[in-house]
């Protein structure tokens, strides 16, 4: 559906050059929820408006529904935006409408009829459950209410593509997730591609399929989200995990842990058939070693449980070996020791 084969993109200035994009090669599937996430200047937002050229490539090509849109002729390149929606984080709405208004904008644009105009909007109205709201203007509006209108007009012209941008970032917490569950409501009801892009690990975990993470211009890592949460290989995506698994020690509390627990504490990461199987309690006893649960967390990534506990290994007599134990656990879990951090 969208395909970006070693695109790059350079601002030019008077003085300085700026690479905002890096060779990014990336593929989104049709129907499929992509995310892409990275802190402040990653290039995220930037190559998100490469899929309707609101910026042109200075390399690369940019695939669209299996057109080079840097090909296009201006007429064709307006027709491609109209399968394209947009939902902006600041709503961008006008004030001066009426929600009915706003919503109804881009189909007088397409020079739809008023009766087709009047049906399309009264059915997105009810969508996004705001029907009650069609003669209200922006300001009488709460965030999250100015933002389900931002959705219904960007899918007013039935588009093939929805292009979030920091979607969920002026929202309150509650309020996101009314958001991110529409968003995922009109995903199945319509079949609509998502690409969004955030700087918020919670809204990747809660409704996309893939993630590719970009740092400095490029993408570090790609892969499903189930994938990126269990095996992170790059730090930027393990210290974006963390900011949403709350299981990681402060460096306090491991202090104190240490003090109370004298044996060797070790993090085991269970993923898959791994989280519903005895393996820690019947590889301790095959290797007489005594362990007791200091901390843990489990959750649900994908329809597949993920979990992580922090244990405590004591040899029970002196044929015990907890370094054989280690061994045959990292067979099927990860295994890594909890020194004076956790990195």
């Amino acid at each position: 559906m969208i395909r970006f084969e070693a695109v790059s993109k350079i601002f030019t200035g008077k003085k300085n050059h700026t690479q905002a994009v890096s060779q990014v090669s990336l593929s989104i599937a049709q129907g499929e929820i992509y995310g892409i996430i990275g802190f402040s200047g990653a290039g995220k937002s930037t190559l998100l408006r490469l899929v309707n050229l609101l910026e042109a490539p200075t390399s690369g090509k940019v695939i669209v529904g299996g057109q080079d849109i840097t090909a296009l002729k201006p007429r064709e390149l307006r027709q491609l935006r109209r399968r394209i929606g947009m939902i902006f984080q600041t709503f961008n709405l006008f004030n001066a409408r009426t929600v009915f208004g706003n919503v109804a904008y881009p189909l007088k644009l397409a020079g739809t009829p008023k009766a087709q105009i009047k049906a399309r909007v009264e059915e997105l109205l009810r969508f996004v459950g705001l029907e009650d709201k069609a003669d209200h203007y922006p300001e009488q509006l709460s965030g999250g209410q100015k933002q389900r209108v931002s959705i219904a007009r960007a899918l007013a012209t039935s588009p093939d593509i929805l292009i979030c941008d920091e979607a969920t970032s002026a929202l309150d917490p509650e309020t996101t997730g009314e958001i991110l569950k529409l968003l995922r409501r009109i995903n199945e009801a319509y079949n609509i591609t998502i690409l969004l892009i955030t700087h918020e690990m919670h809204v990747i975990r809660s409704i996309c399929d893939r993630v590719a993470v970009m740092e400095n211009g490029q993408v570090i890592e790609e892969g499903s989200v189930y994938d990126i949460f269990a095996s992170p290989k790059q730090p930027a995506t393990a210290n974006f995990i963390r900011s949403v698994q709350n299981d990681q020690l402060s460096p306090k509390l491991l202090e104190t842990l240490k003090s109370k627990h004298q044996g060797k504490l070790y993090r085991l990461v269970f993923k898959g058939g791994a989280t519903s199987e005895p393996v820690l309690s019947r590889a301790a006893r095959q290797h007489n070693v005594d362990f007791s649960i200091v901390y843990g967390s489990i959750q649900e990534l994908k329809g597949q449980l993920f979990g992580s506990l922090i244990v405590e290994f004591q040899p029970a007599d002196e044929l015990a070996s907890i370094d054989r134990l280690v061994a045959q656990l990292a067979q099927t879990v990860e295994v890594r020791e909890v020194i004076d951090h956790e990195s």
